[in-house]
């Protein structure tokens, strides 16, 4: 069984950088305008199943397999329960494949693990937990940067397993010669849907929406992804939504003040403990701390070079302020 990580997923202007990317002594072209589709950001934790010829249906969480005796908020032994649905699936995705792809590919059904206790601060918790798909990845095993995805429409809602596309969708056909244009139309959308989750309204209830996922699988090795949050729960202090530009920050403190908040750090409290079933002791206060200053660098990595800073500049102060939040939390659980 191999452990199967669903791409990272970045910002707006990740995105921009990635598509207009050209060395410098190429000419300058025109950039290419792609749909993408929006689907709502469930607030939960990233799950996944994966099958392989050799190996069947095993489980994952967002960094390791796991199984009902070693599980995550219970994911595993939900598929256990509901094998036969995902043995059926998987039968019917091989036999489209040619024998290579059969014997060598693995297949991951990508989803959101939601509802229930698993997250807080948004219409869905409380909800009965629910497994909602979005993505399907092929890995050849051979060569594993030969993989693919391809939205996902999986679903059975007796066996409380969705699909995003059960939900409010919304399309945008992004200009990458003017990508501005494209950041109010974002913003509108992602504004609404903080301030009523279409998902928790599908299920009857009110309240907050994280933020949507936009993609574009059109191009089977190129596939461009991106999320926009509410500034409830950006993970970053940003002035704009779905920003074309970095921030402009003016110090080190500016900066560290913009990257370690509130979201950041409790979402490393679920990152490093839950999803991993850690304890929460301060033992592990390395881990944690490796994981907060880890997320930044690969979100704002960009903000940083931009501002003319280096990671010796700001490592001390982020550490700082994310161990002195991390003992006030230990505190209050106590």
């Amino acid at each position: 069984m191999k452990m199967i990580k669903f791409t990272e997923i970045g910002q707006f202007r990740h995105t921009i950088r990635n598509v207009c990317y050209r060395k410098e002594d190429e000419p300058v072209r025109k950039f290419p305008t792609l749909k993408f589709i929006g689907t709502v950001k469930l607030h939960g934790t990233n799950a996944g199943v994966s099958y392989s010829k050799k190996n069947g249906i095993w489980c994952q969480s967002r960094s390791n397999i796991i199984t009902p005796e070693k599980d995550n908020a219970g994911f595993a032994a939900f598929v256990e329960s509901r094998k036969d649905f995902f043995e059926a699936h998987f039968a019917s995705m091989i036999a489209v494949l040619d024998s290579f792809a059969r014997d060598n590919f693995i297949i991951t059904i990508f989803g959101e693990w939601c509802g229930g206790n698993i997250q807080k601060g948004v219409a869905i918790n409380g909800l009965e937990k629910m497994f909602v798909t979005f993505a399907i990845r092929l890995t050849d095993t051979l060569d594993p940067e030969n993989h693919w995805y391809i939205p996902s429409d999986i679903k059975d809602h007796n066996l409380r397993i969705y699909s995003t596309n059960d939900f409010p969708t919304y399309e945008i056909n992004i200009d990458f010669n003017n990508p501005l244009e494209s950041q109010a139309k974002i913003v509108k959308i992602v504004e609404a849907v903080e301030k009523e989750c279409p998902v928790g309204k599908y299920f009857g209830v009110s309240g907050t929406g994280e933020g949507l996922v936009f993609a574009n699988y059109e191009n089977q090795k190129r596939q461009y992804i991106f999320k926009a949050k509410g500034q409830k729960h950006s993970t970053s202090k940003v002035k704009k939504l779905a920003t074309v530009d970095v921030e402009k920050l003016k110090s080190i403190n500016e900066f560290v003040e913009y990257v370690i908040t509130e979201n950041r750090l409790n979402q490393g409290i679920e990152q490093v403990f839950t999803v991993n079933n850690i304890e929460l002791d301060i033992k592990h206060t390395g881990l944690y701390l490796k994981w907060v200053s880890g997320d930044v660098f690969k979100e704002e990595l960009d903000t940083l070079i931009k501002n003319g800073l280096e990671h010796k500049d700001v490592g001390k102060l982020m550490t700082t302020k994310a161990r002195l939040w991390f003992m006030d939390y230990l505190n209050k659980i106590v």
